[in-house]
């Protein structure tokens, strides 16, 4: 009885512990600050402030590899044109040149000059030479002799060498103005041509003179040009009525040897009406006839300034029209057209340069001469 007693009675210890233990729970439940009520959800929490991404940085390319530097291209060489004329102290050749440079300086050209001083042999000398230099990338030849300069002239052209024949005909032909060598330019007009004019223009100097002396100054004898335009004023003269040729000698390409001759035929020929011979030529004939005192109707061919004047002043009564310092230019840009791969045309008549060729003072009016004795 005491052992159930006992055990009772810690039975009952036991439970009171428990519940003091329970209450406890519940005082202490509450804190200091009230906790919210569960009917209130908690507020939630501000969101973080979103930044803008940084924009992303490219990587810096990588340099290319330094290239060579291109090469300055090389300046080109100017052209190079040989003129082989007829000589330096002879007027019309210088007409011609300065015609040639004249195109020369307007693009640069370089020329030369080639003095063979009337020797045709000389002159082919000098273009053989030419040739064999091979610094030149055209020629113009104002030939001497245009048969013998054939050779050497189709010798050229095979080498490559553009060339112009300016003046003279090169070949035996010269009543045409048609290249006689294949691949030759010509500028110039035909010497038979001339001579039949300059007889034509002596013939009208004749119209109030029956019969009517006339005298011929020829060029060279041993030039071929010359001697196919004596042959043609020659016949033209004897076709003519009333018109007597009296005398026909060389008279040549200068003052002084036109006065030469002139006064020799002075003496010999007191009736002398009409004289024709090189422009030159008669420039000393005027002189002759002045210190004769023999009153003869010049005409002179070719027309240099001083003869140009001597028209328009009533002291000659013609000249042969001529414009030599542009048909030189025209030789010229006709050899640099065919050097630099153009196709220049085979043949220019360099009659159309002026407006009639029987210059009479009607027909020069204004015209200036292009180049002097």
């Amino acid at each position: 009885m005491n052992k159930i007693f006992l055990r009772l009675m810690a039975l009952l210890l036991t439970l009171g512990l428990a519940a003091a233990a329970c209450g406890n729970d519940d005082d202490s439940s509450a804190p200091a600050e009230e906790q919210p009520s569960q009917a209130e959800p908690a507020a939630e929490p501000e969101s973080a402030v979103e930044l803008e991404p940084e924009p992303a940085v490219e990587p810096e390319p990588e340099p290319e590899p330094a290239s060579e530097p291109e090469p300055e291209p090389e300046p080109e060489e100017p052209l190079r044109v040989a003129f082989f004329g007829f000589a330096a102290a002879n007027g019309f050749a210088q007409a011609t040149w300065a015609g040639i440079q004249e195109g020369a300086a307007e693009i640069g050209a370089e020329v030369e000059f080639f003095d063979p001083v009337f020797d045709a042999n000389t002159q082919i000398s000098q273009i053989q030479d030419a040739i064999t230099a091979g610094d030149w990338d055209a020629f113009i030849v104002q030939a001497n002799d245009g048969n013998a300069v054939v050779p050497v002239i189709e010798e050229a052209l095979e080498a490559g060498i553009p060339v112009v024949g300016e003046f003279t005909p090169i070949g035996t032909d010269y009543s045409t103005i048609e290249p006689q060598v294949e691949g030759l330019i010509f500028v110039g007009a035909a010497p038979v041509d001339n001579g039949v004019i300059l007889a034509e223009m002596a013939i009208e100097a004749c119209e109030d003179v029956d019969p009517c002396n006339v005298v011929y100054l020829e060029g060279f004898r041993a030039l071929p040009l010359d001697v196919a335009r004596t042959d043609a004023f020659h016949s033209t003269i004897e076709a003519a009525g009333g018109v007597e040729l009296i005398a026909s000698v060389e008279g040549g390409y200068l003052p002084d040897t036109g006065l030469s001759a002139a006064q020799d035929v002075f003496v010999a020929h007191s009736d002398v009406h009409v004289m024709v011979g090189s422009a030159q030529a008669i420039l000393g004939a005027e002189q002759a006839a002045g210190d004769a005192g023999v009153s003869v109707k010049l005409i002179g061919n070719g027309s240099p300034r001083q003869a140009v004047d001597a028209v328009r002043e009533g002291r000659w009564h013609a000249v042969f029209l001529d414009a030599e310092r542009d048909a030189g230019r025209t030789a010229f840009e006709l050899a640099v057209e065919a050097a630099t791969g153009g196709n220049p045309p085979s043949s220019f008549d360099t009659t159309t340069l002026v407006p009639n060729v029987k210059g009479t003072a009607e027909v020069i009016g204004d015209f200036e001469g292009q180049w002097d004795t």
